[in-house]
Formats: structure tokens, sequence, C-alpha cells
């Protein structure tokens, strides 16, 4: 695992010592930076952000158990190393119990004070790498696998294959819900940034007035209630990968800013005057359009043209109704081991009415369905009626072997047959809807979870003219007090009129 340079503080009152030590810890690579008592010491950590402190036990003022016990109490996981002329075993022991990482006593040789180092720093990345892996581990049992089989799902895969490997930013837009984050997730594990750190922040759910803090860091006392020294998230993905989801939701001031870091590569925390480099992949996810918000002035179009150099769309679940099958017991596996239900599966005519669905919140919807299935269902088997579309039509639960239409004369490749497949199995689901409840539209459109305008759009997309695929004529809309045509010229008004 490549490693970054470690930031080491130096603390002495002898001058002598602290140019010593940066020259010997400096030699490896790492950047170091000195300070001539506790006080000052303390002064430093709270501008910058440190791995090791190495610190002289006595000292004027504050001695080195006091600064550790302040230095731990602002940041618990730094590693204090105490540097002594009076090694004792009692001093070790109560330098440990206050929690140091180390002692090295005084006169000490350079390999001896590097090696203390070394492993003072591993540790560290050690507890970082733990609590990465936990964090992505508690992400990944909800909902982190990534299935389909469809063309459209084959298409993500082939993109994410190919710009995984490299540095290139990739802008992924789609509808809510499609799984634009799970994307990036995939696009960060399949790459050379798989084991550091995956930082994802909606911008949309940010306050404004801490926005720069929260992205960018802050010292200590930046700002009113700024009580210690903050990293930000551009610098917690260093090294690793950073996901700015619904990033249209970013204010004009800040896109400068995130602009900026795009292009240098460093980071300013609010209240500090020197840069650092930051080493980071953006990934960035919209679910507006982006060329359309560039247009009304509110995203700068320097920005979209940073963020959209691979542009990798999230397909709609209505235009994957193939794939709807494997999610949907997927997630019905994952609600029972949630809620530990025991057995439960899918009939065939409850999988054919959910993939019958337009899922207007796309794959998080069918979950959510599914799950609200598994929960309130009494058998072992979830039956049409379990799922929550409201009346299911008698004419839907056939077994799954018997086809709901026939292959489309005149197809020419795949897309196109299971457009027209899918076109004339909604025909066919509303004709049999309308045919069930007696031509009855308010009904109808209400066992298929449309609106009534909706249902009429589609009688007349289809060709239906208010007949159900049974035959027959127009009937009264009994709930709504009203026929569903007016009167045919020359023929009789509808019965019930």
């Amino acid at each position: 695992m490549a490693r970054r340079p470690g930031r080491v503080l130096i603390v002495d009152d002898e001058e002598h010592i602290r140019k010593i030590m940066s020259i010997m810890l400096g030699k490896p690579g790492h950047h170091c930076r000195v300070a001539s008592s506790a006080e000052e010491a303390l002064e430093t950590f709270g501008r910058e952000a440190f791995d090791v402190v190495f610190t002289d036990l006595n000292m004027p003022g504050l001695d080195g158990l006091e600064l550790l016990a302040r230095l731990k109490a602002e940041a618990p996981d730094v590693a204090v190393v105490m540097v002594t002329a009076y090694a004792s075993v009692d001093t070790a022991i109560k330098a440990m119990k206050a929690g140091a990482y180390d002692y090295i006593a005084k006169p000490f040789k350079e390999d001896e004070l590097v090696l203390v180092l070394e492993k003072a720093l591993e540790r560290g990345w050690l507890v970082d790498e733990n609590r990465r892996l936990k964090k992505e581990i508690g992400a990944r049992l909800d909902e982190r696998v990534f299935l389909g089989q469809s063309p459209a799902m084959r298409q993500v895969f082939e993109i994410i294959a190919k710009v995984a490997e490299t540095k290139v930013t990739v802008l992924i837009t789609g509808e809510s819900g499609t799984g634009k984050e799970l994307a990036a997730r995939s696009i960060h594990r399949h790459g050379p940034r798989s084991e550091r750190p995956f930082v994802a922040v909606n911008c949309g759910a940010v306050p404004q007035n801490l926005m720069e803090s929260e992205f960018f860091g802050h010292v200590k006392g930046a700002f009113t209630g700024a009580d210690r020294a903050k990293t930000g998230l551009v610098a917690e993905s260093d090294g690793g990968s950073l996901f700015l989801d619904e990033v249209t939701e970013l204010p004009l001031e800040m896109q400068v800013k995130l602009l900026r870091v795009l292009q240098e590569e460093e980071v300013r925390r609010v209240g500090e005057n020197v840069p650092r480099q930051v080493d980071l992949r953006v990934l960035a996810a919209a679910n507006k359009p982006l060329a359309e918000e560039v247009a009304q002035g509110r995203f700068r179009e320097d920005l979209f043209y940073r963020l959209n150099v691979v542009r990798l769309h999230m397909p709609p679940l209505r235009e994957r109704r193939e794939d709807i099958p494997m999610l949907a017991a997927h997630f019905l596996k994952q609600a029972v081991a949630k809620n530990q239900l025991g057995v439960k599966r899918l009939s065939p005519a409850a999988v054919r009415l959910l993939s019958a669905q337009t899922f207007g919140g796309n794959v998080r919807a069918l979950k959510n369905v599914v799950e609200q299935a598994a929960v309130m269902s009494d058998g072992e088997v979830i039956r049409p009626e379990d799922l929550p579309f409201g009346p299911v039509p008698a004419a839907l639960d056939a077994p799954l072997d018997t086809p709901l239409v026939s292959l489309p004369a005149g197809w020419t490749d795949l897309k196109s047959a299971l457009k027209a497949v899918s076109e004339l199995a909604e025909r066919e689901i509303i004709g049999r809807a309308l045919a069930a409840q007696n031509d009855n539209r308010t009904r109808a459109a209400e066992v298929l979870g449309l609106s009534r305008r909706a249902l009429i759009t589609k009688i007349s997309q289809y060709g239906l003219d208010g007949r159900s695929l049974a035959g027959g004529g127009p009937a009264e809309d009994k709930a709504g007090g009203q026929v569903d045509e007016a009167p045919r010229a020359g023929g009789a008004q509808a019965p019930g009129a």
C-alpha cells in the first residue's frame, strides 16, 4: 500500500536538539515542524494536522506529560513519542499510561529515531485503514451490490471497466434512485485507489454557511465555534476518491473554490495561509441536466467541462425491466436477513407484476416495495396482492412461462425488440385491467397505480379507444359519476347516462 510522507511536530526547548531531529527525521522525506515550548506546540497543532509528535519530557512551563494530555484530548489518534534524558522504567510507564505511543532516550541514534517514527506512522495508517474499512463494510451492508444483465447495464459496466484504472474525472447522470453513488463506488473499488478512502458528500445536504469548512477544513479559532482543527472532506479523500453527489446544488462561490482544488490539486483550510497538496480523484453525480444549468447561469461552464471528462449515464429501471426479477430476488434476500423473516419467495405472478411497474423511484423504489411486501405478507410465498399496488386483475396471475405478449414481427435487434415487447406488454396489461373493471377507467387507473389522466393518455396512445382487449363498449365510470366517452354520432348514449 502506498504511503504518503508523515507530518511530524518536534517539541524541545533546546535548539540544537530540534535541528538534529529535523535533519534525521526529514531524510526519509517526512515533513517536520518544530516548536520550542509546549505552548508553541499547542498553537502550531491547532493550525496544522500532524501524524506524530516528538516532545521532550522536561521543559520550562508546561512539561511533556502535560502537553501529552492536552494533545490527546484534542486529537486522540495522534501518536506522541516522549524524548527524555532521564529514561527509566517509572518514567516510561507513567508516559505510556498517559497515552504516549513510545519513548526514546537521549542521546539517541538516527536509525533508532527513524524506526520509532516509522512504527508510529504505520500504527496511524493501520488505525485509519481500519476505520475506513469499517465504514465501507457498514455502507455495503445495505444495497451495495451492482446487479444487471440488460444491454443498458452491460454498457454501464463496460464504461466502469475502462475508466476505473485511470484518474479521469467522471460525471454520472441519471434519475434519483438509479444507483449513481453505487456506480461511483464501483469505479473506486475496481481502480488502483481502492485501498484509500472513498469520501461521499451530498452537496445539497451541507449547510451553505458551513460548506467551505466541511469541504476544506479549518484551523482552530478560524471562526466562532472552531474549538479544534478540522481536516475537511477534500483532505480526507487524499490518495482516494471524492464523490460529489448532487453537484448542481453547490453555490457559485463554492464552485469557484472547488475548481481551483481540481486544477491546482491543493487545498487551503479556513484560517490557514499555506496550501496543502492533495492527490484525489473526483467523481460527480447530477440528476439535473448540467448543460441546462450552465445555460441558466446556475453552474459554471469551466467547472462543467472539468467534471464532464467522461459521462456515465445510469438508465432508469423502466428501460431495463429485464433486470427487475434479479434485483427483486436480491432485495428480498436482504429484507429477509435484515428483519429475520425466515423463508420467503416471490411467486411468478408477483415477479411479473413487479416487472410491469414503472417505478418512478427506480431501484430504490423497487427495494422499498419488496421489503414492504416481505414484512407484510403472511405466508412463505409473496403473491401479487401482497405488493402495494392496489387490487390486481386476476388475468395477471398466470404461470411465469405463459408469455404476456408474443415477440413482435419485424424486429431487427435486441433493443428494438425489447422496446416493442415492453409497449405490447403495457398495452395488454392496461387492456386486462380495463376488462377486469368493466371498462371503468377510474377503478382501472387505481388498479394500475396511474392517475386517471395518465390512463386516458395511454388508452389513446395504444389505440384502445375506451375498449378493453376483451371487447365491448364504453361503460359508465361509476366511481366518477361520468361516462368515459361522449356518445358516438348516430349511436346511443352509454348505459346509465
